[in-house]
């Protein structure tokens, strides 16, 4: 039987830095209002220069540089983003032009956000479990900085900008033991990003309804962790690392007290990037294993939660 297995992780961040009192100039907000209600200290902002692919490029050949492979060795790509540089071609496909392949599927996921990540991973490993493909290049990249009202304190002071990526490839043993997604259309209005009308189709700002989300957010995902746990016959005491989306340091907290797992053992990088969306559950995985925290045989729970709603989760051993 084929499994897939984490064999390479990668990060770009922007150099350009805004802190919270960088933003004190520029909205009406302060920094003691954002590190009480998110735990966000600083984010990362793309210069004029960069997107999506650029970013991605970066991410992708720093995974791909650890797991010992060349862009030509690419079994498949793909890039969660909501965040584009164009709708089309994709930006996966603009990420093989830039690495001077061709031949491998390659496509862009749109599963909501924050959630896309999830849903990319999740897809190539189903990929590698059938023998299709023998590694992929899953990639988180968004650039949110051009997507929220910089004049809304509720949503600029959240996100950032950044990619990361992981690369699986097939393996014997188990890596990802499974991947578990969910989807509930009727709460499309909690957050989501306008694109103006069909006759003049133009990317708005972020609108969100904060408190529904959080509390959609730690329900949702308390369930989400049962059933994984329950699917694997894993007892929650049993997770050496739970590696989650970075949204919010509370809805963080109230899931890791739902595992019973410290803080000391979540990976934690909103405080230095915000929220990056689709990119931050690999850039925080990334930033752990370089660091020698997450060490290989540790067993990870992976979650994300975005628009949609969507969301997911994976249960790995490194």
């Amino acid at each position: 039987m084929n499994y897939s297995k984490i064999i390479g992780t990668g990060g770009y961040l922007p150099k350009r830095v805004l802190t919270n009192f960088d933003l004190e100039k520029i909205v009406d907000t302060s920094n003691e209002w954002i590190v009480e209600r998110t735990g966000i200290h600083q984010r990362h902002v793309c210069e004029d220069n960069e997107s999506a692919v650029t970013m991605a490029e970066q991410a992708g050949l720093r995974a791909l540089e650890m797991a010992g492979l060349k862009p030509k060795d690419v079994g498949m790509i793909i890039i969660a983003s909501t965040t584009p540089q164009l709708i089309f071609p994709s930006t996966a496909c603009l990420l093989q032009e830039r690495f001077g392949i061709s031949g491998c599927p390659a496509f862009d996921l749109n599963a909501s956000a924050c959630a896309g990540f999830m849903y990319a991973f999740s897809i190539a490993d189903q990929y590698i479990r059938t023998g299709a493909i023998k590694n992929a290049l899953v990639i988180g990249s968004e650039v949110m900085s051009r997507v929220v009202d910089w004049n809304d304190r509720s949503t600029c002071v959240l996100f950032g900008d950044g990619a990361g990526a992981v690369v699986l490839g097939a393996s014997k043993e188990p890596g990802v033991l499974s991947t578990h997604l969910h989807a509930d259309g009727m709460h499309k209005d909690v957050l989501y990003l306008p694109l103006g009308n069909s006759k003049s189709p133009n990317l708005e700002s972020v609108k969100m309804i904060g408190n529904q989300l959080f509390k959609l957010a730690v329900t949702n995902l308390g369930d989400l962790f049962d059933e994984t746990l329950a699917a694997n016959n894993v007892d929650k005491h049993q997770i050496d690392w739970l590696v989650p989306h970075q949204a919010n340091i509370r809805i963080i907290q109230a899931m890791a007290k739902k595992l019973d797992i410290p803080m000391e053992r979540v990976t934690i990088t909103l405080d230095k990037q915000g929220n990056t969306s689709s990119a931050s559950i690999p850039l925080s995985l990334d930033e752990a294993v370089r660091d020698g925290r997450i060490k290989p045989g540790q067993l990870l729970m992976m979650e994300g939660f975005g628009g949609g709603l969507a969301w997911g989760s994976a249960l790995v051993r490194y």
